[in-house]
């Protein structure tokens, strides 16, 4: 009988802590959301936390996610089967805190099935959500050289893109559309000529065609403006990221908010004030690193609602 897929969660605590506000003894109230359920880490340890009038909501694209949530038997808390771009669709000023843990779990990363890692061979898919939308194998039947090469350079940060897309359109005409890991593993392999000690060679185009095929990158802009939005002075935005694309959108739209903006047409006007402020940014320990190497590349960062909505 094949055991359940694990998940570690990364930086639990320190996450669960910035999101309620430092922990202290007392139990918080209000709506809080966990933008990324995933195995239910985060939430599980928020509801150990919330008092009797607060409430969670989750949201999580993957069916398997949903899967696990309903396990949990709890009044105060609430999934929904969307990316975490649709909680702009909540009230306004009506959110205590946003937590948003981005990349992919374990389980997707481990399931052969899900066509995310080059480590096993499986389908060539890598949606988040198997229900709908498009695989990396369909995406990659029909696209374009110049098209592939963009993906792979803009999301996967490849310096080998142009060869990597021409190896792909090359196979393809040669042999049909490429359906497995393996079958692209070994053409990036092919293509790409140097590596950094100990990187697969496939690393950053599985993870370039990951962040497009999901949209990754855009979804995280859109959800980081419905924040703004949402959340209630004085809740917390907490982002955990794993990449440095990621990163830079967090740490990018927290400075720019974390400042007055004076328009420079009205110059006696007084200046719209600053709608974020920085409170951390946090790093895994080495304890953590040590004990799940997948926490290595994490960067927290949390940021305070200052003022209410307009």
């Amino acid at each position: 009988m094949n055991q359940p897929l694990q998940h570690t969660t990364v930086l639990l605590d320190e996450a669960v802590n910035a999101l309620l506000g430092g922990g202290g003894d007392a139990a918080p109230a209000g709506c809080f959301v966990d933008g990324t359920f995933g195995r239910g880490g985060h939430s599980r340890l928020i509801l150990q936390r919330l008092g009797a009038a607060g409430r969670l909501l989750a949201f999580d694209k993957d069916p398997a996610a949903i899967q696990e949530a309903a396990r949990i038997e709890d009044a105060r808390f609430a999934i929904r089967h969307q990316g975490f771009s649709l909680l702009g669709e909540l009230p306004a000023a009506s959110v205590a805190g946003v937590l948003l843990d981005l990349g992919v779990s374990s389980p997707q990363i481990d399931d052969p099935g899900r066509g995310f890692s080059f480590r096993f061979d499986g389908p060539l898919d890598m949606r988040m959500d198997t229900t709908r939308g498009q695989s990396v194998a369909d995406w990659l039947a029909d696209a374009e050289v110049a098209q592939i090469a963009e993906v792979i350079r803009d999301y996967g940060e490849e310096r080998f893109a142009g060869p990597i897309a021409k190896a792909i359109v090359a196979w393809r005409t040669q042999r049909g559309p490429i359906g497995s890991t393996a079958e692209l593993a070994d053409i990036v392999a092919g293509a790409v000529k140097t590596r950094e000690p100990g990187q697969n060679p496939a690393t950053r185009t599985f993870q370039a065609l990951r962040i497009f095929i999901n949209a990754e990158l855009e979804e995280l802009q859109r959800a980081l403006g419905a924040s703004l939005r949402v959340l209630a002075p004085g809740g917390r935005l907490v982002v955990i990221s794993f990449h440095s694309l990621e990163d830079r959108i967090v740490k990018q739209f927290i400075a720019q908010h974390s400042k007055e903006v004076f328009d420079r047409r009205a110059p006696f006007a007084a200046p719209q004030p600053m709608r974020l402020k920085a409170v951390a940014r946090i790093k895994p320990g080495a304890a953590e690193v040590a004990a799940n190497p997948r926490a290595r590349s994490a960067v927290m960062r949390v940021a305070e609602r200052t003022e209410v909505p307009g």
